[in-house]
């Protein structure tokens, strides 16, 4: 089993969508500026994975400076971190998650992330977490300036008989 670590964050700006986990936030009061998509969730997710399997990470293989990301779905660059994964032999295990906003509040959506993180990776939702916490006011975040996640995932090696397996 191998296991890696991502942090992704983005300023705030009115008037912009909110996309978490792969999921549109309604009515947010505001969202990222970004040049993909900006869902800092699946964004920390890429990295973890990426980084479980050393194969780098999110900025190496979606550049920011390439015009084929302006706009990207990140839920289609995390199946591409699935595809790069399964190139290497390996499939996610397990992922954690943890989002810091101040709001809105995530408790209504936790569950669709859950379930688009678990489809997008093709394992079980009892292997998904996603939480969420604010900054309690303090600094950019805590100011509603910005909003940024933490991710930890875990691979394994990927068995002929069981490519995505979903104990």
């Amino acid at each position: 089993m191998l296991s890696g670590f991502g942090y992704d964050v983005h300023r705030l700006e009115a008037g912009r969508p909110l996309r978490l986990g792969g999921v549109d936030i309604p009515d947010a009061p505001a969202g990222p500026i970004a040049h993909s998509d900006g869902d800092v969730i699946l964004h920390a997710l890429c990295d973890a994975l990426l980084g479980a399997a050393a194969l780098g990470d999110i900025g190496r293989h979606f550049p920011d400076t390439d015009p084929r990301w302006s706009g990207a779905n990140s839920v289609e660059l995390l199946a591409a971190v699935v595809a790069l994964l399964r190139g290497q032999q390996l499939r996610p295990n397990n992922v954690d998650c943890m989002v810091l906003l101040e709001r809105p509040k995530i408790a209504p959506f936790r569950e669709q992330m859950r379930e688009t993180i678990a489809a997008t990776l093709g394992i079980s939702i009892q292997r998904v977490s996603v939480k969420a916490t604010t900054h309690e006011g303090l600094g950019p975040i805590g100011a509603g300036e910005g909003v940024a996640a933490y991710a930890v995932a875990t691979v394994v090696a990927a068995t002929a008989d069981q490519p995505n397996a979903q104990p």
